[in-house]
């Protein structure tokens, strides 16, 4: 019966007759759906050495046909506007409207990146504000703005570290640390400076295995990069000690910042003796995400590192702000000063909550992430099942049959977008799952309601889970043929 619904369901998209029929199906010669302005430039012909298509093979529908057309796509897109998104380690939180509103304020919105200091000193005022806002949150001496997103962030990180150990003459510390549930964009890093990346494993606790991890530290050691919370959404909890062993070889340490969401107002990584952090404001301070728009990933430092940080940061004299580079800057690593509209939507977030609501971000965060998971726990296996922080990973590894890729397709058909699954990859059949704060009880009760179900008929009919997903315009792909033999044009002469 509900291989049938879903036919009819799938059926439904294909039929010339639904306005969800793609714009081929309404094709009819002569119709136009779009009347352009006459031309207010004199008509030039192209040189006759240029090839020209004679004709361009494009859908003849109207105005009202190509408009459903596309509003009917908008709507099979998922957004946080308009569904829950569990995605582990993206934080795909809600976004403030009152950001949008005040990076779209004329005064920044129109400002041009080449006007002198003296003509945008409001744009540098919330600039040398936020700065000091990220350099409070996080423990830190100073704060760069500059960097574009959260992995280029992470990439001047590494850089301060590499220019911090060739000033003191120390270029024989070649060896980076990573641990095993690390992002990948870690070793991708550390690559890029010229080190070598060394893979740290985990204990039976989720934590970095403290024995490996000080048999590697030696006059070789350049540093650390420590995700805290882990990909596993748990808290080191031999943090310090972690730290202190890679002090006293003579490395530094590098905080992925990603997971900040869990710590903010309770924890911050510069007070535990970390060297360098990079924020995702796309992802803590509530400023779109992925497609919605662009990142931006700033970097904090403390003592040893301040100096190397990338340039130029907004210094404040008297009244007035000005732009300077630091004394050891690697320099420039993005045009102008970084992407200033995320930087005064990410202020705008921190300015309206404060402490205190910066506080309950993380609080309720973790409280989100721990229900969740207590939730779910019935129907799926949590392989470090310990109180989580901000996020949790279960795995879907629900029999011989049934894997993460299919509980992440049957998720569709009941209305939900997949967790992030197959990472990190310590967890077999990894299903990485992130509430956020921005969801309430019902919303969570009701994503777990249908991961149970899911599990329930991977018991009792795994087919249909198999097969998922059925309800949707186009079902189930062969990714790997996909990703091997893509297809870029539409097949429609």
């Amino acid at each position: 019966m509900k291989h049938e619904f879903a036919r009819k369901r799938r059926g439904a998209f294909a039929g010339a007759d639904s306005p969800q029929a793609g714009v081929w199906d309404y094709s009819v010669p002569g119709r136009e759906g779009v009347s352009l302005p006459r031309a207010d430039v004199p008509a030039y012909e192209l040189p006759s050495g240029i090839p020209q298509r004679k004709d361009l093979p494009l859908p003849e529908i109207s105005e009202l046909d190509a408009v459903r057309h596309f509003t009917w796509l908008s709507r099979l897109n998922y957004s946080i506007d308009t569904h829950f998104y569990p995605l582990g380690s993206c934080t795909m939180k809600y976004n403030p409207r009152i950001s949008e509103k005040t990076a779209a304020l004329p005064g920044f919105s129109l400002a041009h990146p080449l006007l002198p200091e003296s003509l945008c000193q409001g744009s540098l005022g919330i600039m040398e504000g936020l700065q000091n806002f990220l350099a409070e949150i996080g423990g830190f001496r100073s704060v760069s703005l500059q960097p574009a997103a959260g992995a280029h962030g992470e990439l001047c990180g590494v850089m301060m570290i590499r220019a911090y150990h060739q000033k003191r003459g120390q270029a024989g510390r070649v060896r980076m640390l990573i641990p095993d549930s690390a992002h990948g964009t870690n070793p991708a890093s550390v690559a890029m400076c010229g080190f070598q990346a060394v893979q740290v494993p985990s204990d039976a606790r989720g934590n970095v295995d403290m024995r490996v991890l000080k048999s590697l530290c030696d006059d070789t050691l350049a540093g650390l990069m420590l995700t805290n919370p882990n990909t596993l959404g748990l808290f080191e909890e031999r943090l310090d000690e972690a730290i202190d062993a890679v002090h006293r070889a003579g490395g530094l340490v590098y905080g992925d910042g990603a997971n900040l969401n869990a710590l903010l107002g309770i924890f911050r990584p510069g007070d535990a003796g970390i060297d360098v952090m990079h924020f995702n404001l796309h992802k803590t301070f509530g400023t779109p995400h992925g497609g919605g728009g662009p990142g931006a990933g700033p970097v904090g430092a403390g003592e040893k590192l301040a100096s190397f940080l990338p340039g130029p940061l907004v210094l404040r004299e008297g009244e007035a702000f000005r732009l300077a580079m630091p004394e050891n800057s690697i320099g420039r690593v993005k045009a102008f000063y970084g992407n200033f509209a995320v930087l005064v939507k990410a202020y705008t977030f921190i300015a309206m909550l404060g402490a205190e609501g910066l506080r309950a971000v993380a609080e309720n965060a973790v409280l989100n992430a721990n229900y969740l998971k207590k939730l779910i726990e019935g129907g799926y296996a949590i392989p470090y099942n310990r109180p989580c922080m901000h996020e949790f990973v279960a795995s879907g590894h629900l029999n011989d049959q049934v894997h993460a890729l299919d509980v992440a397709k049957r998720l569709i058909d009941y209305g939900w977008h997949p967790p992030t699954v197959y990472f990190p990859l310590i967890v077999k059949e990894a299903l990485m799952i992130e509430p956020t704060e921005s969801e309430s009880r019902e919303t969570l009760e009701a994503f777990a309601a249908a991961l149970l179900a899911v599990a329930r008929e991977a018991g009792q009919e795994a087919d249909i889970v198999k097969t998922a997903p059925h309800g949707t315009p186009v079902g189930r792909l062969d990714e790997v043929a996909a990703a091997r033999n893509p297809v870029l044009k539409s097949g429609k002469k």
